[in-house]
Parts: structure tokens; sequence; C-alpha cells
């Protein structure tokens, strides 16, 4: 069964479902808004700067995390290739301080965290800002995992080596 709100229609499950979890706070890192155009409620992630007509949930398991990272690949690199470049011939010094200089940026908030990954990161989530999704331990290169899972929610990693190049990571969930 289907009901209609302000400007669309969404199922009565759907709506059930919404309207008992508008009490329960959102997940750390998402704020709620309201929309100029429809005036409908959406959800903003403040650290990714998406945003969902969905209300977000808390990780179904608290053993995951979401993260989004920006990876520069060097030489060395286990497949020297990517999206941006066919064939990678950077040394490990030169990726680490092109990944020095995009942190630097974003701490100093010259440039958004979304904006470098999408223009820059050699990972194919590149298209989705680096965003990395859902993932638990075991998931991930040990030493991109390890500093994962240190992280705080909207916490930013110091530049991290694995077999795929270098990273920094952002905590978003």
């Amino acid at each position: 069964m289907w009901k209609k709100t302000t400007n669309s229609w969404i199922s009565a499950t759907s709506l059930e479902t919404t309207m008992s979890n508008d009490d329960a706070p959102l997940p750390e890192g998402w704020e709620m808004r309201t929309s100029r155009s429809t005036g409908m409620t959406y959800y903003l992630n403040m650290y990714n700067k998406k945003s969902q007509w969905e209300r977000p949930e808390a990780p179904a398991d608290p053993g995951e995390i979401r993260c989004s990272h920006i990876l520069v690949k060097h030489a060395e690199s286990r497949r020297p290739s990517s999206w941006r470049e066919e064939n990678i011939t950077r040394t490990k010094e030169e990726a680490m301080e092109i990944l020095k200089g995009y942190r630097k940026k974003i701490v100093a908030n010259d440039a958004a965290f979304v904006d470098l990954a999408t223009k820059y990161s050699d990972c194919s989530s590149a298209k989705r800002g680096g965003d990395l999704g859902m993932f638990g331990k075991g998931q991930m290169q040990a030493p991109f995992e390890e500093e994962a899972f240190k992280l705080k929610v909207g916490q930013l990693s110091k530049p991290v080596e694995t077999d795929s190049g270098v990273h920094i990571i952002l905590r978003t969930a």
C-alpha cells in the first residue's frame, strides 16, 4: 500500500518505519534538514556532504564502520595504474608528498575531502567521493583497517601506507 506525503509517494511500511524512528537519535555525523524546494525532510552526512531522503540507520553490526579515502598510487603499488593514469611512475615519496598536500588543504578548510577524492583519488571509489561503504574487520588491508578502526567519526587519518599505495582516511560512520 502506498501513501502520499507532501510531494511524493512512499510505501505504508516505509512511512510507519519512518514515523516510529523519528524519536530515535540520528547516527553520529548526520543532520536532519528541510528541503527549500519541497518542504520535505532530508538527511545530510556532515562528513561526506552527501544527502538522502531516507533516515540513516546506525550500523546493524557495531563491528562495522564506514570510511572514505583518498588513494595515491606509486610505481611500487601492487597495481600501478588507475582510472586517472594508465601507467603510474611516481615514487612512493612523491605519492606521500601529494597526499600530505591534500591532507593539509582539508585540515585548513581550503578544500573539501569529497572534492579532492572525486578529482584525485586513484581508487575507483573516487566516483563516490571516496566512500568505501560499510566494512568490518578482515575486509581491508591490515594497515588501512587498523587506522580506520582507531578513528572517531569525523576524524581524518595521517597518511597510511598499504600495498595499494598511500591513503588518507575519513571515518564517516
